[in-house]
């Protein structure tokens, strides 16, 4: 499939709402996992390359939360749980990450989850770039979008969470 012709729930709602994007589709069977491999895939610095990691807090009644990093790097949950204004932050596991989303790890998006209840953390370095690009809801995708067109989109919250 070229990338022209990738199309799914979240492409059709980006274009119904007349946001650019460009999609970049990889083999995701070919070992192609890490946000790293994906931004050498698709061709773009790793740095502009976001995962979605969906995080939980120890405090009860609290959301679950999707938190928006870099591809190389790895969440400080301590300067999660400040920014989130939380005792304690843990990453969710690999299956309650499936759960919570409904959608497969790797291809978790915020893109994916608008009005799901989710509270978005985008971290900061984002507004380094005029695009960056997030999984389009399914492993072996990608869209590249306006950082300002994501963060009204999805709602997120812009932190520091270096």
């Amino acid at each position: 499939m070229t990338q022209e012709e990738f199309k799914n729930n979240v492409t059709r709602m980006l274009d119904s709402k007349k946001i650019t994007f460009r999609a970049h589709t990889y083999d995701y069977d070919a070992g192609v996992h890490s946000a790293v491999e994906v931004a050498e895939a698709i061709g773009l610095p790793p740095q502009q390359v976001f995962k979605t990691l969906v995080a939980l807090s120890a405090d009860a009644g609290h959301k679950p939360m999707l938190v928006v990093i870099p591809g190389p790097d790895t969440l400080d949950l301590k300067t999660l749980a400040k920014v989130a204004r939380i005792k304690k932050a843990r990453m969710a596991t690999h299956d309650q990450a499936e759960s919570l989303t409904g959608l497969q790890t790797g291809g978790i998006s915020p893109l994916a989850l608008i009005n799901r209840g989710f509270t978005v953390y985008l971290d900061r370095r984002a507004q380094d770039f005029a695009t960056i690009a997030v999984s389009a809801g399914e492993r072996g995708a990608n869209l590249e979008v306006a950082v300002k067109d994501l963060v009204k989109l999805v709602g997120a919250r812009v932190v520091d969470l270096a």
